[in-house]
């Protein structure tokens, strides 16, 4: 039988900032240099990958015959490599946020406070636990939605990971199971991706960008821009909000809900 494309739900996953907790030393390094106060696991969700996949093809296209662009220092790198929100230069950021802003998808994010207690007591210390537990939440009320869930993941380093993100949806799909009281049919099938490889992952990586401004910066200018393309947002630890960690169009996210970080 031929799945039509309304049988399956693609979910392109990435993160934005690092699970790590401590330096080689064993010291406590959140909030320092090189270690972010907060991690983000999202994904965007679609029907049509493929359209997708053209917009940012041609987005590339454009710009690479762009004489204006032409002379950014940046420029040929995001050519060469991914629309990477980060490095990206901000007349390039600023097409590519024009452009998703347009694409049929939506997205949903966890942020997680990296709160040293919780990281020993739910995760045992091991940046691995955390990063899959997030998986797990992200997904726990996502599996059931379409007969068939493809789900890809962005990879840059540890190719081994591809057992433990099974066994985190696994997990998601069993904890929906157990407090529905229903049996999950679908078929969810595992792809880690490289973002070079995998273009949807890039629009992902600047939603997750735009959402860590919020929090890190208290910059709202980009999140506001794709508001509308943003469904879901939780504060996971934020526990003294509770639900009113939960933001969506009922709770709609501000940079002013936001507890200190």
């Amino acid at each position: 039988m031929v799945l039509k494309n309304s049988n399956i739900n693609y979910f392109f996953v990435d993160e934005s900032g690092d699970p790590t907790f401590y330096n080689k030393e064993g010291k406590f390094i959140v909030g320092e240099e090189g270690c972010s106060k907060i991690l983000i696991l999202g994904f965007i969700r679609t029907k049509n990958p493929d359209i997708l996949r053209k917009s940012i093809i041609n987005l590339r296209d454009e710009i690479s015959n762009d004489s204006y662009l032409k002379a950014i220092p940046s420029f040929q790198r995001t050519l060469e490599e991914v629309f990477h929100a980060k490095n990206d230069a901000p007349e390039i950021r600023e097409k590519f946020f024009k452009l998703i802003k347009i694409l049929d998808f939506k997205a949903e994010l966890f942020v997680a406070i990296k709160i040293e207690s919780i990281f020993l007591k739910r995760h045992q210390g091991k940046e691995e636990l955390f990063y899959d537990d997030m998986v797990t939440k992200l997904f726990e009320n996502k599996l059931h939605l379409a007969p068939i869930n493809y789900i890809y993941f962005a990879v840059r380093g540890n190719k081994k990971r591809q057992s433990p993100l099974n066994n985190a949806i696994i997990t998601a799909k069993n904890i929906f199971e157990k407090k529905s009281n229903k049996i999950i049919y679908s078929d969810n099938k595992i792809f880690p991706q490289t973002p070079t490889g995998e273009p949807c992952l890039q629009i992902t990586d600047y939603i997750n960008w735009a959402v860590y401004r919020a929090f890190i910066n208290q910059d709202k200018r980009y999140v506001n821009f794709i508001k509308e393309k943003i469904s879901f947002i939780v504060d996971i630890y934020d526990l003294k909000k509770y639900p009113k960690n939960y933001y969506s169009r009922k709770n709609v996210f501000s940079i002013k809900k936001i507890s200190p970080l």
